[in-house]
């Protein structure tokens, strides 16, 4: 995309007020029309008028480099990072959750205050955040007001943390709004639980072979006369619990499922998502084997897909139902690999033989030849660690060309497939059976 130079920040190469404004309109523009997410990370270095006062403007365009430059090595390939004042940043990062967007927050905070020489001192720079995620119909401007309200929030609350937008005590009109918004959410989440608006829909994990590695379940919920989008729905389930009853009504129709297709005589994988608080409940394990058993499915034929922040949660909770999930000869997945604060350190140690490599490599594809090198490297480092290497959100036959050249094992995205029903993807299969594939 083509940028004038009097767009782009001459002290961080970051775009300007005014550049990022315009990328901010591009962004939201291209997630309402993708039914995709958005979130916005607003960033205040903190004491930076003591910086200054200390060190002089030269010592304040020093730390304002090099956080500048953390964030650029810390964020993901696809983000667009804007200057929006003189000591304040923002970031816009596509197509990411806001369990993804917490993650990379924190992991930012960390980055950031590592020691920063400056005269022979060693300072610890820290930021205060604020988080928001784009909701449809949305306009730019206001989603960035959200995030900056956050971001004052968490300053107010003395610095050096985070503050997701909605979670922050409000005052006004738009406090209540959100407060609002979020109850009716929560009660059209208890409406559908009890009409049966939730449905699963499924999109196929394509092997470079043609062969079929799995099918992912995807939660969806349909209302009379609307349609909530996870991006909406899933955050609230979250906050209010209510992600734990979603999760097990996942595990038990997907497990269904997954005995479906081999009565059908197109047996395969169905790969379940498992959230923090499903994992972190002692419940999680006897819902686990309830499903295998009330559907009559092979263990073999389920596969769960878990951050790898949960793989490293040492808790005694996680580490016993991970150990449970292993022991039962259920599959485990690293979703979203790269989305956050990924360490290759960690991946010899954790019990997953499936790597999903997040969409922000793919996306970049076949342009970005740094992106390129990554996937390369991790379809090579993954199957030396004996694990099926997944390319996320492919969507173009030049996604596709680039992650066969670099040698991943499939891919998921909609250049094979859209999430489909169960009876749709039942047909997808079973057509590719009748042709050989």
């Amino acid at each position: 995309m083509h940028r004038h130079r009097h767009d782009l920040d001459p002290s961080t190469g970051f775009l300007t007020r005014i550049g990022g404004l315009r990328a901010a309109t591009r962004a939201v523009a291209e997630a309402d029309a993708r039914g995709s997410s958005l979130a916005i990370l607003w960033l205040d270095i903190d004491r930076f008028r003591q910086i200054n006062e200390c060190f002089g403007h030269a010592g304040g365009d020093l730390v304002i480099a090099q956080v500048a430059k953390r964030l650029r090595l810390a964020l993901p390939t696809d983000c667009a990072l804007l200057r929006m004042g003189s000591d304040e940043f923002v970031a816009l990062i596509p197509s990411i959750d806001r369990h993804a967007a917490t993650e990379i927050g924190y992991a930012l905070l960390a980055e950031i205050e590592r020691p920063l020489p400056i005269d022979n001192l060693l300072m610890r720079p820290s930021v205060s955040m604020g988080i928001a995620l784009h909701e449809t119909g949305e306009d730019p401007l206001s989603l960035l007001e959200r995030a900056d309200r956050a971001m004052v929030e968490a300053k107010r609350r003395g610095g050096h943390q985070l503050m997701i937008s909605g979670d922050e005590a409000l005052a006004g009109r738009l406090g209540v709004q959100l407060a609002r918004n979020e109850l009716a959410i929560e009660a059209d989440l208890h409406k559908a639980l009890e009409i049966g608006g939730l449905a699963l829909e499924y999109q196929p994990l394509v092997g470079l072979d043609g062969r079929i590695e799995a099918v992912e379940a995807l939660m969806r919920c349909n209302l009379p006369g609307q349609r909530l989008m996870p991006g909406r729905f899933i955050p609230v389930a979250e906050k209010t619990g209510l992600i734990v009853r979603l999760g097990e009504w996942s595990l038990l129709q997907g497990a269904q499922f997954a005995a479906r297709l081999r009565d059908q005589g197109v047996a395969t994988k169905v790969a379940i998502n498992v959230s923090r608080a499903q994992l972190t409940s002692p419940s999680f394990a006897p819902t686990l084997h309830a499903a295998l058993i009330y559907a009559n499915v092979a263990p073999a034929l389920i596969e769960l897909e878990f951050t790898e922040s949960l793989f490293l949660d040492y808790s005694e909770t996680v580490q016993a139902n991970l150990r449970s999930v292993r022991a039962a000869g259920v599959g485990m997945a690293i979703d979203d690999f790269g989305n956050g604060y990924s360490c290759l350190a960690n991946l010899k140690d954790l019990p997953a033989t499936k790597l999903k490599l997040d969409r922000s490599f793919i996306r970049v594809l076949p342009d970005d030849r740094r992106a390129y090198a990554v996937v390369k490297a991790m379809a090579l480092l993954g199957r030396e660690l004996g694990m099926t290497v997944i390319a996320e959100g492919v969507e173009t036959a030049a996604q596709q060309a680039a992650v066969e050249s670099a040698a991943v094992d499939a891919v998921q995205g909609y250049f094979h497939a859209r999430p489909m029903s169960e009876d749709a993807m039942l047909d997808w299969l079973q057509e590719r059976a009748l042709r050989g594939q």
